[in-house]
């Protein structure tokens, strides 16, 4: 009767487990056929991704440890809302994807070798199968974290202690507990069960600081099993991409062998891994793998950073082919030669409907034009456009034609309250950037200034901005400036190419056409403004007189 009752316990336990796995089967493959028709479905369309505050903590974490050569910096990402361009152009499925790309967007190639990557966007483009292929491979990897691998890694440093002698130790005095109580039964089994209250002592203090870094291992765990579906593909376009990750992954192989020990589900419940929660708190053999996976680790550093390389760039190859068939046929592949910036009918990525400009500019260019008229838009699209031109090899234009630039700008600028800066200072520092960077090595200078010098009086900022425009333009860099000071226009007129914006004010309305015209701006709205804005009539005819006056006179009355 006991044994009856024992087997259809047996019979539920393993019929439970069984119906538990098929259900688990059956999610995983309804949960692919999702991705897939969702994959399809939004293929030519912008992102539908909603963010969270804390979900792109980690795409810097890539970029932050591979600094090499010319990267934008702080200034000009925030400037041109770089964060808002690479949220646009986010379709990666996988953490390394989004680090990846942002790190393509933050350094932006200094020499034109963009042959393999426009290869492998166009395989992605053109080959819908391979694409899906590869985006479901790279969303059994996931985001997860909001800290990225870098970040573990750098803290997998501070772990300390890795060596396994004291477990082995233990684990021998254990093994002579067992064998002396064949032989003298009470002194072996409570050295036994003395040596087990040491070790659990010993495994709890040493769990709790090692459970932070598990998470790190998971991540490394489920890069490394990507590679192997990786490797079922049979696409020439991305076999060298292939056999890197099958090389490192071999190198690696030692960190993954037998990790279930160490990274297995938690409060399962499952029988069969309380029994093993009980067999490593004894014997601590979770605790001397993770000890062979932190040596393994360290020692292969180099090879799991190939990994996260190889599968992040597939992820933003895949990213960028999505993004140029989102944007309609509104993009052109990047010519670089010559030493003029060409752009036609180029429109800003961010701006919906945006207004297309042509400019072919053989020298700097100067800017000017009333309030909300277009000049600071159009320096920006002209900014992004050239970065991404060095970065995914797509630009916003029907044709784009430049060569090889460093870029800077100055342009949103704001007091310092941590270092006490001023308004006025914080700008001089950001064009002394500019003016230092000219001086240094590499491709020539590309820098983007919004109104030069507006933390200070008319008689200074005029005399300073003249003469630094100059020196910069003197200096070799291709600057595109913007200002209200229509007096620089003819200071400068010698040095920059002349552009303005202008609106029409009526008594009841603005309108701006946001096109580009050549020469200095004509008319001053400003004023006008005011009344299209509802402040009184006799304000603005009282401004209004005094500013004719001065234009006459030249003198304040």
């Amino acid at each position: 009767m006991e044994n009856t009752g024992l087997f259809y316990i047996l019979v539920f336990i393993f019929a439970f487990t069984l119906i538990a796995f098929v259900l688990g089967i059956r999610d995983e493959a309804n949960a692919k056929k999702n991705l897939i028709y969702k994959l399809k479905k939004n293929w030519g369309n912008a992102p539908k991704r909603s963010y969270k505050d804390d979900d792109l903590d980690h795409v810097t974490g890539y970029f932050d440890n591979h600094k090499e050569g010319f990267q934008i910096d702080d200034t000009t990402w925030n400037d041109f809302n770089m964060d808002g361009v690479f949220i646009r152009m986010n379709y990666c499925l996988s953490a390394s994807g989004e680090e990846y790309l942002y790190h393509m967007l933050r350094t932006p190639k200094q020499t034109d070798d963009f042959e393999e990557d426009e290869k492998k966007i166009n395989f992605f483009s053109q080959n819908e199968d391979a694409r899906i292929n590869c985006q479901t491979t790279l969303a059994k990897i996931g985001k997860g974290s909001r800290y990225s691998i870098y970040d573990y890694l750098k803290v997998l440093n501070d772990v300390g202690d890795f060596s396994n002698t004291k477990h082995y130790v233990m684990l021998a005095l254990m093994a002579c507990a067992i064998v002396m109580c064949f032989f003298f039964f009470e002194v072996g089994a409570i050295a036994f069960l003395i040596l087990n209250v040491v070790n659990l002592f010993e495994y709890f203090k040493i769990k709790g600081k090692i459970d932070p870094y598990l998470t790190t291992y998971g991540y490394i765990l489920k890069v490394l099993a990507s590679t192997k579906l990786f490797n079922k593909f049979d696409y020439p376009e991305i076999s060298d991409d292939i056999a890197q990750l099958k090389e490192s992954a071999e190198n690696l192989k030692g960190f993954s062998s037998g990790a279930h020990i160490l990274v297995k589900t938690s409060g399962s419940g499952n029988p069969l891994e309380i029994f093993m929660d009980y067999i490593c708190m004894t014997t601590h053999i979770d605790l001397i793998k993770f000890n062979k996976m932190y040596v393994q680790l360290m020692k292969k550093k180099d090879d799991l950073d190939k990994i996260i390389t190889t599968i992040g760039k597939l992820d933003a190859l895949v990213s960028i082919a999505c993004y140029r068939e989102s944007v309609k046929g509104q993009y052109c592949i990047p010519e670089f030669d010559g030493k003029d910036i060409s752009c036609e009918e180029v429109i800003h990525p961010l701006i919906e409907n945006a207004v297309s400009n042509s400019i072919d500019a053989k020298k700097c260019v100067l800017l000017t034009g009333s309030n909300a008229s277009g000049k600071s838009t159009f320096l920006k699209t002209i900014g992004i456009n050239v970065l991404l031109a060095q970065s995914i090899h797509t630009v916003l234009a029907k044709n784009y034609k430049a060569p090889m630039f460093r870029v800077y700008s100055s342009m949103a600028l704001k007091d310092d309250i941590y270092e006490g800066d001023s308004y006025y200072i914080v700008e001089i520092k950001s064009m002394k950037r500019i003016i230092d960077a000219a001086k240094e090595e590499g491709c020539q200078v590309l820098c983007f200034v919004d109104e030069v010098l507006r933390g200070t009086n008319t008689i200074e900022r005029i005399a300073a901005s003249t003469e630094i425009l100059k020196f910069l333009s003197d200096s070799k860099v291709e600057c595109f400036a913007a200002t209200h000071d229509i007096e620089l226009t003819q200071l400068l007129k010698d040095n920059y190419e002349l552009y303005h914006f202008e609106g029409n004010v009526s008594d009841n309305d603005v309108h701006f056409d946001y096109a580009l015209k050549k020469g200095p701006a004509t008319n001053r709205n400003a004023i006008k403004l005011l009344g299209v804005l509802g402040y009184d009539s006799k304000l603005v005819d009282n401004a209004q007189n005094l500013a004719e006056k001065f234009l006459t006179t030249g003198v304040w009355e």
